[in-house]
């Protein structure tokens, strides 16, 4: 996706944001031209980064510049490394978010693998889960994208690896991260509440116990349906037994219909469609203690949550059953919910289609702070594209498609060349619509013969 001189105009004022980082202007320079360069090339190969950048492209050694500056070799007098770069990210999302007039702030979690099945060279391998089921060699990341109705900002990135000499586990690694954003959104939560919205993964009360000592909510799917806790029985009374005891004591209380790519009835292929929903709900009681997997002396806590379950009938799926401290006792309050956890599914479909554009797997060198760093700056593209317009809705995944030519058919999925293409359309339109304002801002109006082809200029 080459971008033109506008674009290129307004990647240098994105990029403004990190120059606190940098202390000299070459140092300056190259980051921006590798950011451009991720963005064009649609990959995290270092010589592609280079030939896609017009300044690196004329270096003789422009790859193992890029090299160079990931590893930190070229940077000494700067702080480029990946805490850095992650942090100032972090406070740029902070930032966009606290600039929405809103009282709601949804943390969503992806725990995403980045694969190299094929490597063998590259440090600290570990094995994740690959597409078809089976371990291959890679590294695990862990991600926070907080969001509004009409904010969205990139608050944590990590990877890590079991195979690393100084690594502690993967439940340090969410610690580690519940902590840091909640100590960058510690302003924010002043006028917003905060909820974490998480996958099954995290279905720890481990997990939840910070989250609630930070003062903020959980929404998280179930895994362990084995887990104790208390429900009421027919007279009210709170008796003692399990998740999946409990669930005889749903009660339907909405009604919805979503969208999502299924397989109902005698379907022999999933397909994209419309589906109903029945949201089920009814409060449990959860005792826990609160030293979990922590030195020293606890105490035993209780809280009382709901647990939700979503059946999508005529399909295929399993229901969702998710457990959360927000009241479910009204129909408004389960379609709430229910909007929160389907929110989840946009976004990873989002954050598939930001790494897919990125070519975040792609990342080849044999320095693990290196991959570290040019995947930071992976993010860092991609904060660049959230800004141009690049919305969690899947049905607006499905627009860019559109917009770059892609016409649905039966079996027929956008490719990575296609998405990209109807990004760059995307991004076309808003740097003309921007420029366009901007001289109106500034000469009052627009010259006549363009007014008169534009028909609406006003409306811009």
């Amino acid at each position: 996706m080459e971008l033109g001189v506008t674009q290129r105009g307004l990647l240098g004022g994105y990029v403004g944001h990190f120059e606190s980082l940098m202390g000299d202007k070459r140092t300056v320079k190259t980051f921006t031209e590798i950011v451009t360069g991720i963005i064009s090339a649609g990959s995290l190969v270092c010589q592609r980064i280079a030939n896609h950048s017009v300044i690196l492209s004329a270096a003789v050694d422009g790859g193992q510049r890029v090299i160079r500056f990931a590893r930190g070799e070229s940077t000494r007098r700067s702080q480029v490394d990946v805490e850095h770069v992650t942090a100032e990210l972090r406070r740029y999302g902070v930032a966009q978010l606290a600039a929405a007039d809103e009282d709601e702030l949804w943390l969503i979690v992806d725990g995403s693998d980045l694969r190299k099945p094929y490597a063998h060279e590259m440090p600290a391998l570990m094995r994740v889960r690959g597409l078809d089921g089976k371990l291959v060699a890679g590294y695990r990341t862990l991600n926070v994208l907080g969001l509004t109705p009409r904010r969205r900002g990139i608050l944590y990135h990590r990877l890590f690896s079991s195979q690393e000499e100084d690594f502690v586990g993967e439940s340090a690694e969410v610690q580690r991260a519940l902590q840091t954003v909640s100590e960058a959104l510690h302003g924010l939560k002043e006028r917003m509440s905060v909820t974490w919205i998480m996958d099954s993964g995290l279905d720890d009360v481990a997990v939840w116990r910070t989250i609630w000592e930070q003062q903020e909510h959980v929404l998280c799917r179930i895994y362990h349906t084995e887990r104790l806790v208390e429900y009421q029985d027919g007279a009210g009374q709170w008796v003692a037994g399990d998740i999946e005891r409990a669930r005889q004591r749903l009660g339907l209380l909405a009604m919805a219909q979503t969208e999502l790519v299924v397989r109902r009835g005698h379907q022999k292929k999933a397909k994209r469609q419309r589906v109903p929903a029945e949201i089920r709900a009814c409060p449990i009681r959860l005792t826990y203690a609160t030293n979990v997997r922590r030195e020293g002396d606890g105490k035993t806590a209780q809280k009382l949550l709901w647990l939700v379950e979503v059946r999508l009938p005529g399909t295929h799926l399993d229901p969702w059953l998710l457990i959360t401290d927000w009241p479910v006792v009204e129909a408004e309050d389960a379609l709430r919910i229910f909007r929160m956890y389907r929110q989840r599914w946009a976004v990873e479909d989002s954050f598939k289609f930001i790494k897919d554009t990125l070519g975040w797997e792609e990342v080849q060198l044999l320095d693990l702070d290196g991959i570290r760093t040019l995947l930071a700056l992976g993010w860092v593209a991609a904060g660049f594209l959230y800004d141009l317009g690049v919305t969690l809705e899947w049905e607006e995944v499905q627009f860019l498609a559109r917009l770059g030519g892609w016409v649905a058919r039966k079996d027929r999925k956008p490719g990575k060349a296609i998405l990209t293409y109807g990004l760059r359309r995307l991004i076309d339109m808003l740097t003309t619509q921007s420029f366009l304002q901007r001289y109106i801002t500034d000469h009052g109006s627009l010259p006549p013969r363009i007014a008169a082809l534009l028909q609406s200029p006003g409306d811009l």
